[in-house]
């Protein structure tokens, strides 16, 4: 484990991010940081604030992207409580300081998660890839972290979700936290499930929406 002071030595990852961050097509909010949570999610995560993800972790307590529909994890603050190393102990990391075959940077409303390859879900190390609730699958989004970010701060978010999108969903999401999802009934992998504004909604934590898609994905490819 690499000491903090060599993690901190160069700050450019966060202008390069504020630098994307201005004029875009998306609703952005960055999230207030807790120094002290940061220097410890940072030394946890044992990247450098040279690279994006680095600084997000260390200068912000996360992204909120359209009014927080999509979540990108950093370090934790009021609205989106979790640190992107605590989340993933228990799900992709079993000790903090390994190497992990994926880690999830992000996630949305609707139950899904985006997840950064380390081998585990494909050969393209290195490249994003979403969960998607509709199937259970890992897909391949051709994209790099930063990539990632700057479709969240200019790419076409609302096209990528069309078919999430239930009569009045914009006001919906105002009510939910940045550590809860939606759950639905039917799932939304049912084929009872593909009409979202027949199906019953219920805010629940967004730890009980991954372990029970991740169970579900297990049991079906059993």
């Amino acid at each position: 484990m690499r000491p903090l002071e060599q993690l901190t030595t160069d700050s450019s990852g966060i202008s390069l991010v504020r630098e994307w961050s201005t004029n875009v097509k998306n609703k952005i909010e960055f999230l207030p940081v807790d120094k002290a949570r940061a220097r410890e999610a940072l030394y946890n995560l044992q990247i450098t604030t040279r690279s994006p993800m680095g600084a997000i972790t260390y200068f912000t307590g996360g992204l909120l992207i359209e009014n927080g529909w999509i979540r990108i994890l950093g370090s934790g603050s009021e609205k989106l409580k979790r640190d992107i190393v605590t989340w993933n102990k228990g799900k992709t990391l079993l000790l903090i300081g390994e190497q992990p075959k994926y880690l999830l940077v992000a996630d949305d409303v609707v139950g899904g998660f985006y997840a950064l390859n380390g081998g585990g879900l494909g050969t393209d190390i290195g490249k994003v890839y979403y969960f998607a609730p509709e199937s259970l699958e890992w897909e391949a989004l051709d994209l790099t972290y930063s990539d990632f970010l700057n479709f969240c701060f200019n790419g076409d978010v609302k096209g990528f979700y069309k078919n999430f999108h239930w009569k009045g969903y914009e006001k919906d999401i105002l009510n939910i936290t940045g550590d809860q999802a939606f759950s639905f009934i039917p799932f939304l992998w049912t084929k009872e499930g593909k009409d979202l504004n027949k199906v019953s909604k219920k805010t629940v934590p967004v730890e009980e929406v991954y372990t029970s898609n991740m169970d579900f994905k297990k049991s079906i490819n059993h």
